[in-house]
């Protein structure tokens, strides 16, 4: 269930915690809050929820306003050129680290994500988001060792995190990396 309060929006389901979200909308530059919650929390204790996080609410809008000032534009012609390239040298990363991993694959999707740098669906379809191309080469292998070790582990247990860590040893601060330059692009 779905309710829309002038301050946050309301998402009733089978959960036993609550949680709040920040989504940034596109037109005016807007956040939206968004506060998940189990169907019978009284909304009076929803509110308080909100009343207690004000402060992180606020900070972490400041945070997606000074990103949003950060974040370069994009040309129809860079795009253009990113998603030929990434349509080149994606497939190619897959194929190299799917040989390393021992793993197979499905199709693979270059894609233009808001959220997402890439996926791994059930039966090994692989997305990536052609703005990878935008960053550096080890943030790119990165992403396509995550989305490959999703062929072995579908979670991120420590299994999963082990063999991400095999392939590469680094994936910690590649994975800062991906964070810093994701604010950028």
């Amino acid at each position: 269930m779905v309710s829309k309060k002038s301050e946050y929006t309301l998402i009733r389901s089978a959960r036993k915690t609550i949680s709040l979200q920040l989504r940034e909308i596109e037109t005016g530059g807007c956040v939206e809050i968004i506060v998940r919650a189990p169907r019978r929390m009284a909304l009076k204790d929803i509110d308080d929820f909100v009343k207690r996080h004000r402060s992180w609410i606020e900070q972490r809008t400041a945070q997606l306003a000074e990103a949003r000032q950060n974040r370069r534009e994009i040309s129809e012609q860079e795009r253009e050129e990113g998603i030929r390239a990434a349509k080149e040298q994606i497939p190619r990363r897959v194929a190299y680290f799917a040989r390393q991993m021992g793993v197979t694959y499905g199709r693979i999707t270059i894609r233009e994500q808001k959220t997402r740098w890439g996926s791994c669906s059930s039966k090994g379809n692989l997305n990536f988001n052609w703005k990878l191309m935008l960053m550096p080469e080890e943030v790119l292998d990165y992403v396509v060792v995550h989305e490959l070790a999703h062929r072995l582990e579908m979670n991120h247990s420590e299994r999963f995190w082990a063999i991400v860590a095999e392939i590469l040893p680094d994936y910690r601060e590649r994975r800062k990396m991906l964070k810093e330059w994701g604010r950028k692009v």
